[in-house]
């Protein structure tokens, strides 16, 4: 299990970023090249400080169906997480084959990799994007079902989604150190109503997608794991076809924490997202 001897608060209070419903129909989202900040947030926002709770030290059991997130020890032998070469051969087996275990799937299908960097002078360097600082969720019913179209040959996608199936992102460390500037955020999503969620296009230059923003809630029930380890890995799971009351759906921001040290090193994070099909 994780390590559960960290010394960090219980709680923190910290500013998220919110959408403040204006009630407009269609809002769209541009995404940042990597190594660009460059991201466009469509409609109005507003900053909320709320308390955010240390989750390593909470009573309450996270898993994915529940509480929509999770955390577990993932070690692995990737000694560069910017080669290319060692994220498919090295990387990618292990993390299908760490889902798949832990999840009970039949398949594991990963699709997508995203490097993102808190330091502008890194984020030019190594070509990569910003923490993500809007509350979100990366799906919609209507873009994963669509996400699974695009990666699939028609016979096998409609075969695939007739089952049910779920998104889950992995995240961690990509520079060997624990994670202290700009750490997730992750809702309760046992705390979150349909209601809070507003659907927004996403526009990048190969695809249209949706993605799910958030306004605000006072139920919300805000978590983080501080200082989140090299060999840990934080699941999020974005879209879960299933209907029967378990999590579909994990909002989440990067957020910036008050207790961390002004010269702590800036964070350095890769999130790999995998379809896992029952």
């Amino acid at each position: 299990m994780p390590n559960e001897t960290h010394s960090e608060p219980t709680i923190v209070q910290a500013d998220v970023k919110y959408m403040t419903d204006t009630g407009e129909k269609r809002l769209i989202y541009i995404p940042s090249e990597a190594g660009q900040d460059n991201s466009k947030w469509a409609g109005r926002y507003e900053d909320r400080k709320v308390e955010i709770r240390n989750a390593r030290i909470e009573p309450s059991v996270f898993d994915l169906d529940t509480a929509g997130f999770a955390i577990a020890s993932q070690s692995t032998a990737v000694t560069d997480f910017y080669d290319d070469a060692q994220i498919a051969d090295v990387y990618e087996p292990e993390v299908a084959a760490f889902l798949q275990q832990l999840t009970g799937a039949a398949r594991v299908h990963i699709f997508d990799h995203t490097r993102r960097a808190d330091s502008e002078s890194m984020r030019s360097e190594k070509v990569v994007r910003e923490p993500a600082g809007v509350i979100h969720n990366d799906y919609t019913q209507a873009s994963a079902e669509k996400r699974v179209r695009d990666l699939f040959p028609a016979d096998e996608a409609e075969d695939l989604l007739s089952r049910r199936f779920a998104i889950v992102n992995l995240w961690r460390s990509s520079n060997n150190a624990p994670i202290e500037t700009a750490p997730l955020a992750l809702c309760d999503a046992r705390s979150v109503s349909d209601g809070d969620l507003i659907t927004v296009e996403r526009h990048s230059k190969d695809r249209i997608g949706e993605v799910q923003q958030v306004i605000f809630n006072p139920d919300h029930r805000w978590f983080y794991y501080p200082r989140l380890e090299a060999d840990e890995a934080l699941l999020i799971k974005t879209y879960d076809s299933a209907t029967d009351g378990r999590a579909r759906f994990s909002v989440h921001t990067a957020f910036e924490d008050p207790t961390v040290s002004a010269d702590a090193p800036p964070r350095e994070s890769i999130e790999t997202r995998a379809f896992v099909f029952y």
